[in-house]
């Protein structure tokens, strides 16, 4: 399809839009300006020379380029890559060439097989399609580059985006914990090594770009997406996204080998959407979106080298994202002095017309993009195509598309890609899912394990003395591994993972249980629930093999297709309600009568309102998608090879009737309902293990402060039992007395600490400015003198608190 024709399909895709006549001209025009162009430069122009500054590299570069090839540089192609391909999906020079003499920005998501005439496929797992694995992926990406190099005007490389939220998004690549699993493990420093493995793999096979870490804040469990965040708390969303930057891309500009660079996303109020669904106006105010939402995002940009934002579908007080001026350039730029790229959300610049309502055509959706901040449109070009005949027409200045330009360009150049632009597909073999990589998915997957219920102490089984253990439910053996996932090179399934650890100790034997879906596939549109004929009697038998065994691990919970991506109106993903589905209740209590200790894991993206299974259960595990290694780690969990250390990023409610039920709330909420709790049915932070750890009051290294100073606040912990264990040291605050309402609680500090038995250790916590300062009645950042007051403990409900004083200067 050729860029005119592909301009004739988006208008009856559309169905909305008019046709401009001078859009079809100037496209018709586009490859005969191009045949004019100057002639190609030598190898003695500035912007070839790796020893020129990158900023005259730039500008030698963009002085050299005509106007449609700097607007080839703001696109991207995805769906249309028959475009640049042949039918059976290699990389066709030719037809790119046809299609595209200009150039282009970059390919999206190389890996995949779109526009592949046998099929196409979505980001993540689709049943029957094999997407290129690595040899594959750099077969085609090497290919494309040698055109862009080669075979264009300017010998401009392209960039190559790809899906991470939790590993490459890829054939073969390593799968860590879901996001909010990653969450869990309150771990930096873990994050950073999974991200930097993810980055490994993801730069040998020739990518540059990862659309990732989501750093939206959500505070909403019906929404499907909430499995791919870090959790409901501005804060630790912070510091767990820093530390997935830093693994991504390190501290450091150029890019240096094996890096990738991060999209932050989505900017902004994303995660809190109207009725949980997707991509729903976000009623919030200005004070909350800069406190609770914007937090993230500023300290990223402050404090690291982010060079990608990506805008969210969502509006804000009756304005989109990708039209919102105030929030992309006075705030992001103006404000934060952001110098990065800010990129569409796939298909969002059409989505100002097919979704909301603002325009009926493709031009004028996209000058208002552009004019509010959107630099590069995603995933392939709708209404940037059109933006040559914009300048010539007077509707755009070159000297904007110029200010975009540059932000490209040098970002191309930051990633080294100019001086290395190819792949090396032996090496990309050797570095994927490598012995370390596998190990350290395995730890991940143990730190993102949160032990909820222990009741006895149940937990650790001791594997002398089991006999028969009882494996059941559908997802011990088809296990779940969330969103935004390909496939790797074996995952381990928990009835595997206690094969692999029973030895001869104990026998393990399996029943399916309860089925929940008919598909597992994440792309499918359709989600059919099972008949539930056919799970009673899957019940019944599975309560045959549960009654000739002495001890029961029940797998329950969620699958790809009940937590996801709510992407159109065909292909929903939210929830009305958090119970679980089908008849795993039906199961859960047939199991529970038989009297026996039954150990239940939940494998799920969101959280659920389990209170049966917190009231009966003889062990809660909630495990979320845990990975490649979920079965290994399950059973070193439950068999005491480690003890459990995760916590709660959200809080986990009674019922959807609590909603919303995010911890740092204001004091005039949660007062209370007629008949029912007001309390969650876990709190935000909590977590349990296996030893006991006792804390110490909590003591300021100082008790009064001055306005703009940090302060310290102490606290010893001791391992008082007798295993090692890992614990979450964390720190809140509370403004008592201020001139706007403050949350009850905030955290503003963590440390995760290892302990073995009998030790004690004093942890130090900062309590920076930004920790006590709010935004006033005149929407500036201030730290008010008065007192605070700061609470440390090992979750949001079990602290012990002291009172700083803040004086004025």
């Amino acid at each position: 399809m050729s860029v005119l024709t592909h301009a004739f399909e988006f208008v009856r895709q559309t169905r909305r839009a008019a046709v401009p006549a001078t859009l079809l001209a100037a496209l018709a025009a586009q490859t005969a300006c191009a045949a004019q162009a100057p002639d190609r430069p030598g190898p003695d122009a500035v912007y070839r020379d790796a020893s020129q500054p990158i900023e005259a590299r730039v500008e030698d570069l963009l002085a050299r380029m005509t106007i449609e090839e700097k607007v080839a540089q703001m696109i991207g192609i995805w769906q249309n890559k028959s475009e640049i391909q042949t039918p059976a999906g290699d990389f066709s020079a030719e037809r790119a060439s046809e299609n595209y003499p200009n150039g282009l920005g970059q390919i999206s998501r190389p890996y995949d097989r779109q526009g592949v005439e046998a099929g196409t496929t979505a980001a993540g797992a689709n049943a029957g399609v094999f997407n290129r694995n690595e040899r594959e992926t750099v077969d085609y990406i090497n290919a494309a580059q040698r055109w862009a190099i080669e075979e264009t005007r300017l010998g401009i490389p392209l960039l190559f985006h790809e899906e991470a939220l939790h590993g490459y998004v890829a054939p073969n690549a390593t799968s860590f914990p879901q996001s909010i699993g990653l969450a869990s493990t309150w771990d930096t420093a873990l994050l950073e090594d999974v991200f930097n493995i993810a980055s490994r793999e993801m730069r040998l096979r020739g990518v540059h770009l990862t659309l990732a870490p989501i750093v939206d804040v959500a505070r909403d469990p019906r929404w499907g997406r909430i499995e791919e965040t870090y959790g409901e708390d501005p804060y630790l969303v912070s510091e767990l996204g820093i530390a997935a930057v830093r693994g991504f891309q390190g501290d450091d500009l150029p890019l240096a080998d094996e890096r990738v660079f991060v999209t932050l996303k989505h900017m902004t109020g994303h995660g809190q959407p109207e009725s949980g669904m997707n991509i729903g106006p976000a009623q919030i105010s200005e004070r909350e979106l800069r406190e609770i939402f914007l937090t993230p995002f500023e300290r990223l940009v402050e404090e690291m080298p982010v060079m990608q934002i990506m805008a969210s579908y969502n509006e804000i007080d009756g304005v989109p994202s990708h039209a919102n001026r105030w929030l992309l350039t006075d705030v992001l730029r103006d404000e934060w002095g952001y110098q990065g790229l800010v990129v569409s959300d796939y298909f969002a610049i059409r989505e100002l017309i097919s979704r909301h309502g603002l325009y009926d055509n493709i031009e004028d959706a996209a000058i208002r993009a552009l004019d509010a901040g959107v630099d590069v449109e995603l995933p392939h070009g709708d209404g940037f195509l059109s933006l040559p005949h914009m300048v010539a027409d007077g509707r755009v200045s070159e000297e904007q598309i110029d200010t975009v330009v540059r932000r490209i360009l040098r970002l191309k150049f930051l990633t080294g890609v100019w001086e290395a632009p190819y792949a090396n597909a032996e090496a990309a073999e050797a570095g994927t899912a490598t012995e370390d990589a596998i190990a350290l998915a395995r730890t991940a997957a143990q730190r993102a394990m949160v032990l909820l219920e222990n009741r006895d102490e149940t937990l650790p089984l001791d594997p002398d003395a089991i006999g028969t253990l009882a494996v059941i439910g559908t997802h011990a053996v088809d296990t779940p591994i969330g969103g935004y996932s390909d496939q790797p090179r074996h995952v381990v399934s928990i009835l595997e993972g206690f094969q692999n650890a029973s030895g001869e100790a104990f026998d393990v034997v399996y029943s399916e249980g309860v089925r929940l879906t008919e598909s597992r596939e994440w792309a499918a549109d359709a989600v059919d629930l099972i008949d539930p004929a056919v799970n009673a009697d899957l019940i019944a038998a599975a309560v045959e093999t549960a009654r000739e065994s002495d001890v029961i691990l029940l797998v329950l919970g969620e699958n790809e297709q009940l937590s996801r991506e709510a992407w159109a109106d065909s292909h929903l993903g939210d929830r009305a309600d958090l119970q679980l589905v089908g008849q795993q209740l039906d199961l859960a209590r047939e199991i529970f009568a038989l009297g026996k200790p039954t150990v239940v894991v939940l494998l799920n993206g969101r959280p659920l309102a389990v209170n049966f299974l917190a009231e009966n259960a003889d062990a809660l595990i909630e495990g979320w998608y845990l990975g490649q290694e979920t079965g290994n780690a399950v059973a070193d969990l439950v068999l005491g090879e480690v003890s459990p250390s995760g916590h709660l990023p959200v809080t986990m409610p009674r019922s959807v009737g609590q909603l919303p039920v995010f911890y740092n709330h204001k004091p005039s909420a949660r007062r209370g309902y007629l008949f029912d709790e007001e309390a969650p049915l876990y709190p935000f932070g909590y977590g349990l293990s296996y030893t006991q750890f006792d804390y110490s009051e909590p003591r300021l290294v100082e008790e009064t402060i001055a306005v703009g100073d940090s302060a310290f606040v102490e606290v010893d912990v001791t391992n008082s039992g007798d295993r090692a264990g890992a614990d979450v040291v964390q720190m809140y605050v509370r403004d008592d007395n201020a001139t706007v309402t403050r949350p009850v609680l905030q955290l503003s500090g963590f440390e995760r600490i290892s302990l073995e038995p009998g030790e004690t250790r004093t942890v130090r916590l900062e309590i920076a400015p930004r920790s006590m300062a709010l935004w006033d009645l005149d929407m500036e950042r201030v730290v008010e003198p008065g007192s605070f007051t700061v609470s440390v403990g090992s979750d949001s409900s079990d602290l012990q608190s002291v009172t700083l004083t803040v004086a004025d200067d």
